[in-house]
């Protein structure tokens, strides 16, 4: 993406636009070389099918690893915001389960119902485009409409077989709920397993990037200390 950004702002192109190796994935940079990624286009699509009153029940489909700023996005623009677990798969499974049309993931893997029951990374540059002409705008004005929290992503190193267990643990218990009170409505903090490795994932959103990675990192460290041997 910092190539793409480079050159659109090297070249003063309107936009750029990144599909992944399947093309089921798209990410985007503005003209000033912003990175647009899933979170946001979500939130420009959200808007624009309410608009057109296409977005059906007015909400929008994410997983929890979506940025709060979709979520006070949401709040602030009469939407509602559903969340799963992580992965496109969980979802769809919301969506055709609620008969919700519009859903995604931060990576960019963004699901219209009302074509195509999987991620189209051509279909969603093409609506993407689409609506940067209808309303005769930038990529980087839409982008205004959301504010993205900056995020800390750790991981702990643990055994495999405790890996789930890590609330049973007072202390990391103790922790992870004096984090959770101190960025209680100017944050998040998200603690999950990994399904597919020896992995316990720390997430942690704020306004200061420098300081929520030093909150991530301490917990993820007291995670490792306790159930990482």
């Amino acid at each position: 993406m910092e190539r793409i950004s480079e050159y659109v702002k090297d070249n003063k192109l309107s936009l750029g636009i990144s599909y992944d190796g399947d093309g089921d994935r798209c990410l985007a940079v503005s003209e000033k070389g912003e990175l647009i990624d899933g979170d946001i286009i979500l939130a420009i699509f959200s808007k624009y099918l309410k608009e057109k009153g296409s977005l059906r029940k007015d909400t929008v489909v994410a997983t929890v690893m979506s940025n709060l700023g979709l979520n006070k996005f949401a709040k602030e623009n009469g939407l509602k915001l559903e969340q799963t677990k992580v992965g496109d798969r969980y979802v769809l499974e919301e969506m055709l389960k609620m008969g919700y049309n519009l859903g995604g993931e931060q990576s960019g893997h963004i699901i219209l119902l009302d074509y195509n029951p999987t991620g189209d990374g051509i279909l969603t540059s093409i609506l993407l485009i689409l609506i940067l002409l209808k309303n005769k705008t930038t990529l980087s004005k839409l982008k205004e409409s959301i504010k993205i929290y900056p995020q800390a992503l750790v991981n702990a190193k643990v055994l495999n077989e405790k890996k789930y267990t890590y609330n049973e643990d007072k202390e990391i218990s103790d922790a992870i709920k004096k984090l959770e009170e101190e960025f209680e409505g100017n944050g998040r903090v998200l603690i999950r397993a990994s399904g597919t490795e020896s992995l316990v994932r720390v997430m942690i959103e704020g306004e200061d990037k420098e300081y929520i990675t030093k909150k991530a990192k301490e917990l993820a460290k007291l995670i490792e200390e306790k159930i990482g041997k």
